[in-house]
């Protein structure tokens, strides 16, 4: 699939499993413990369910039944009560599958052929208007089959928004004639997010229950979703769909939006509400009513999907004239107890899953920490603009685990990390269960400062047969430190040799490096952390090591 900046189509991401590797529990200090899957078979294979534009092909089927969400022409009273109703009544039938119902014109038009397709500016919701948003839908077709409902929302009505084919331009030709009101497939927001006088794409909502945004000065990268189940389970992975979006009218002035939206998939639904905030960083406040048909196991809650193919220190065999590809290069975590974690990104040999064990996490998220064109070399892509998502929750979660996903991969093009808030308990047939937590689009998390960050980490040959040697650099000191402090590593399997901390003047920081003597083991959970007799002074860095 061809790169275009800014580009609207997501990736195909790669996810689903038909072998299960063996799994191992790691324990390991500083009060987090890691499930790790770990030596997958030779001969794993892996399904494409074919996510573009963090969208699945194969979304989850749609049922929406009532007059309220299929209405083409009147429009219908509208609360705060209208989806999460909708959604529970939806919960007790049976889930019947969405069914593309596309001319074949539209049904087999390719990548080039879907991105030749173009809303009209000057035709977009609220144009004209006065208003700092406006609202353009996404037309259906290449990947994009199942119709997907929008509303506005005003004075307490729901209009349907109709199909008209005059609202697009046709690079291959005119529309098929007759199309009637196909819907859409979903639908991007703009705003003057980047100077007052344009109005720039600040998100979109396209496929399953994918979307992205930007703060300003990003580029489009990493995805969000609404739900995730059984990702990376042998059982293979469902995708929930979001099928009907109602979008508030904002008031003159108003400096955020506001979505409502119906999730659908066969085993829940779901009502979502998210108020948008543009800005240097954007923020969605979301608010979800999950509803189960059927027991739940392994449901994740504010997914985040990324690509990681390279770096620095992990490069392989990989073959570029670019130091690094990737939307996010780590994993970070804050923990109930206050912890912060860090876990740089893999493009491993075989799936891996980690289980960042907690209660009452207070966030976490992926991030794009290397954030200078140098970095990248790439004029195309743009990587070093790129977001981190950063997840807030606004309610204690209770027991459960940040579950990072890493799929081996070839490419740039496919996604191939996802991480999510995995509860402990699953939702039992017939339960329902509330949350709510901000997604914050960054260059830098909000997170208190004082804590030494990793912001580089490379390996290579250590002292002595086997050995590993790894050399962590941390973010400029901030003020003087009259002693160094201690390093405190440890590893599952092996043995830590060598650690050194040492000032580095070209930085400002400090360099840790140490040496991991194998001793044969096929896997080592590393962790290490900077302290004084204080407490920490850094981080703590975790890395999982596979012979």
């Amino acid at each position: 699939m061809p790169r275009t900046a800014g580009n609207p189509v997501r990736r195909v991401a790669l996810v689903g499993l038909e072998e299960c590797p063996s799994m191992e529990v790691v324990v390991l200090p500083e009060r987090f413990r890691i499930s790790a899957i770990r030596d997958a078979a030779p001969t794993l294979r892996r399904r494409h369910l074919a996510v573009v534009a963090g969208a699945a092909a194969l979304a989850a089927p749609r049922q929406i039944s009532t007059a309220r969400a299929t209405s083409a022409a009147a429009p219908s009273s509208f609360d705060a009560q209208i989806v999460p109703t909708l959604a529970r009544e939806l919960s007790t039938r049976p889930h019947r599958p969405r069914r593309g119902n596309l001319p074949r014109v539209l049904d087999t038009l390719d990548y080039d052929g879907y991105r030749g397709i173009r809303f009209r500016a000057e035709r977009a919701l609220w144009a004209g208007a006065g208003l700092d948003f406006q609202v353009q839908p996404h037309h259906l077709g290449f990947l994009f089959k199942e119709r997907v409902d929008l509303f506005e929302v005003a004075d307490g009505q729901a209009m349907p928004i109709s199909y008209d084919a005059s609202h697009f331009t046709f690079d291959n030709g005119p529309p098929p004639a007759d199309l009637g009101d196909i819907g859409f497939a979903g639908f991007r927001i703009t705003h003057p997010l980047n100077r007052p006088d344009h109005f720039d794409e600040l998100c979109s909502f396209l496929g399953a229950s994918y979307f992205r945004a930007l703060g300003r000065g990003h580029a489009y990268g990493l995805s969000a979703r609404g739900l995730s189940i059984r990702t990376g389970h042998p059982q293979g992975e469902e995708f929930p769909a979001f099928t009907a979006f109602w979008i508030e009218r904002p008031a003159p002035g108003a400096r955020s939006i506001v979505v409502h939206a119906l999730l659908e998939s066969q085993s829940l639904t779901g009502a979502y509400r998210f108020a948008i905030a543009p800005g240097a960083s954007t923020v969605m406040e979301v608010q979800a009513e999950i509803f189960a048909r059927v027991a739940v196991d392994g449901f994740g809650i504010a997914p985040g999907t990324s690509m990681f193919l390279f770096n620095p220190g992990h490069r392989g065999t990989v073959s570029d004239f670019r130091p690094a590809v990737h939307d996010s290069d780590g994993l970070l975590m804050r923990t109930g107890r206050d912890v912060q974690i860090w876990r740089p990104l893999s493009n491993p040999r075989r799936l891996q899953v980690s289980g960042f064990q907690d209660s009452a996490p207070r966030g976490f998220g992926l991030m794009q920490r290397a954030r200078d064109f140098a970095d990248y070399q790439d004029l195309e892509a743009s990587y070093h603009r790129r977001p981190g998502l950063w997840v807030e929750p606004m309610d204690e979660w209770g027991p459960g685990e940040v579950q990072l996903v890493e799929i081996p991969t070839p490419s740039e093009i496919h996604d191939n990390i996802v991480a999510a808030w995995v509860p402990r308990e699953g939702l039992k047939a017939g339960e329902a269960r509330r949350v709510r937590y901000r997604l914050h689009w960054v260059s830098e998390p909000p997170l208190p400062g004082g804590l030494l960050r990793f912001a580089a980490t490379r390996s290579g040959a250590g002292n002595g047969s086997g050995a590993l040697r790894f050399v962590l650099d941390t973010t400029p000191l901030q003020g003087r430190m009259d002693t160094l402090p201690q390093a405190q590593v440890s590893a599952s399997a092996g043995r830590i040799a060598n650690p050194v901390v040492q000032p580095n003047p070209e930085t400002g920081g400090l360099r840790l490096s140490f040496d991991l003597e194998t001793d044969r083991s096929r896997l080592s959970e590393v962790a290490a952390v900077l302290a004084s007799e204080a407490g920490p002074v850094s981080e703590t860095w975790t890395f999982r090591w596979t012979g």
